[in-house]
């Protein structure tokens, strides 16, 4: 990969090491021969019009362009800062994402409910940019371009683009061109569309990597997440069709991608042959960071899905033996103890004191286990090492997306980074784990507790005035409070926080 990790969040997991070559991948399937497909279930209702077109005002930051994995923790070099608000949200630099809404259509000039053809495209959205087409729908991966052929009459041509990746400002991600042609009377033959070179009886999804993509975070939040919600009212009978597709990224969540989609992954940027589907959704919609908004997408039985539905999904793919954490009310030894995995960051962010940090976890009724996170881990020996535990405690990073392996009803406990930080960790890790049905818990680290305060003294803006360091933009606030500062936690300051997570795990 040519770009440099961009993102503060690190690649957080932990096993033996593996070999560094870039792994081919078994999901891609070769140009020369395309996957057997079987007949699929409708995804898009027909009734809807032709062409709708939803509109919202965009509020969402540009984010730095990510590569594959180089660097043991997974952030690379330059640890540049992952959000940057836009300058008309320069006062809020939590970075967070709006939750999405159901979108609302334009109904203007629509053809009447029943028509075999439909567009429907969200291109100005809070955070994603999405098409679903219904009918005649060709595919051109080179040319990065989508068509939709109409049966019958039709309005003009129109054309979209889009951007696949869920984050809808993302640069160096292309954007796709979806075409509704006219009808075949009002077109000239110059732009009859190209024959189908491959028909497919499934529905596909087209959606790209790239981006942020290589960040452990990120790959839940941007892909793992919506392509579930995109591809799960399937049942598995779904194409998938990657544009920047990276085979070491598809080699790392097979078994994930494997167990949403029976068939092999189409590489769309070497796939130059026209394929045609009746259904195809371009782009994944990213709900809210790191989680699902139930209502906004379906299972294949119809269900609403929710975060917790995902969650319970990788105790499946991963063959988790944990569903529940220990229950302490029920067990036949007095002595037994709920397990803790403390992540201990090799970098920025470390817990200084871990090993105090530790005895008292122990002394608060804990059995610990300390970690560091490993970029070359697997992910399967990743999510069993964390089914294993009941509760999840880290410094705000990476690390704590593995709160999706912890067994349902456990606990997480985020230690914030002096700062002022606490909505964008509560909007990062706080609010998804709520809707992981876990236990959230957080502990907000004061100045004396950072070590920036004996590296930059009281008197310091970053200390005195951390509301000055905001209002001076995303940048700084990155540089000290996140790239800067390790943590001194204060253990009889943290010991209610201990207690609390002992005493919700009792209860279950």
């Amino acid at each position: 990969m040519p770009h440099s990790l961009a993102s503060y969040k690190s690649n957080a997991t932990w096993s033996k090491p593996t070999s560094s070559a870039t792994p081919s991948s078994p999901l891609l399937s070769s140009p020369l021969l395309p996957s057997r497909v079987q007949v699929a279930s409708h995804q898009f209702a027909a009734t809807t019009p032709n062409v709708v077109t939803t509109t919202k005002v965009p509020r969402v930051a540009e984010k730095q362009a990510i590569g594959a994995p180089g660097d043991a923790d997974g952030e690379g070099s330059k640890r540049q800062p992952e959000r940057q608000p836009e300058a008309a949200a320069a006062a809020d630099t939590s970075g967070a994402v709006p939750t999405e809404e159901s979108p609302k259509t334009d109904d203007r000039g629509a053809t009447p409910p029943g028509a075999a053809d439909k567009v429907v495209c969200n291109t100005e959205g809070p955070v994603s940019e999405t098409c679903e087409l219904d009918g005649d729908v060709r595919t051109n991966g080179s040319a990065r371009s989508v068509t939709l052929v109409p049966a019958g009459p039709s309005s003009e041509r129109q054309e979209w683009k889009v951007r696949p990746y869920s984050r809808r400002t993302m640069a160096g991600v292309d954007r796709v061109t979806v075409t509704r042609l006219a009808s075949p009377a009002a077109d000239d033959a110059s732009s009859a569309p190209a024959p189908c070179a491959v028909t497919h009886d499934a529905p596909a999804v087209l959606f790209a990597l790239g981006g942020l993509t290589g960040n452990y975070w990120h790959d839940f939040s941007d892909v793992l997440v919506p392509l579930f919600a995109a591809s799960r009212r399937y049942g598995g009978d779904v194409l998938f069709l990657v544009a920047n597709a990276q085979p070491w990224w598809l080699a790392k969540y097979e078994a994930v991608l494997r167990r949403l989609s029976r068939y092999d992954a189409v590489d769309l940027d070497r796939d130059s042959r026209v394929r045609c589907f009746r259904r195809l959704a371009v782009g994944l919609r990213l709900h809210k960071e790191l989680s699902l908004v139930p209502g906004l997408a379906s299972g294949s039985d119809g269900r609403p899905l929710s975060m917790a539905d995902f969650t319970a999904f990788l105790r499946d793919t991963y063959a988790l033996p944990r569903a529940a954490p220990v229950r302490l009310s029920q067990s036949p030894s007095p002595d037994r103890r709920p397990r803790l995995l403390l992540i201990h960051r090799p970098h920025y962010r470390r817990i200084v004191n871990v090993d105090e940090v530790r005895r008292a976890a122990e002394e608060a009724g804990f059995e610990v286990t300390v970690a560091s996170p490993r970029a070359d881990a697997a992910v399967a020996e990743t999510a069993r090492m964390v089914n294993a535990h009941d509760a999840l405690l880290g410094v705000h990073g990476a690390g704590l997306t593995n709160a999706v392996f912890l067994p349902a009803g456990g606990v997480v406990i985020q230690v914030v980074p002096y700062g002022r930080l606490e909505r964008m960790a509560r909007a990062d890790f706080g609010e998804p784990v709520a809707d992981m049905g876990l236990r959230y818990l957080e502990y907000s680290v004061a100045a004396e507790e950072s070590t920036l305060l004996e590296m930059l003294g009281p008197e310091h803006p970053v200390i005195k005035d951390p509301e000055a360091v905001h209002r001076a933009g995303w940048d700084k606030v990155a540089e000290y409070y996140l790239g800067k500062q390790d943590v001194r936690v204060d253990v009889k300051r943290f010991a209610p926080t201990l207690a609390q997570a002992i005493d919700h795990l009792r209860q279950q």
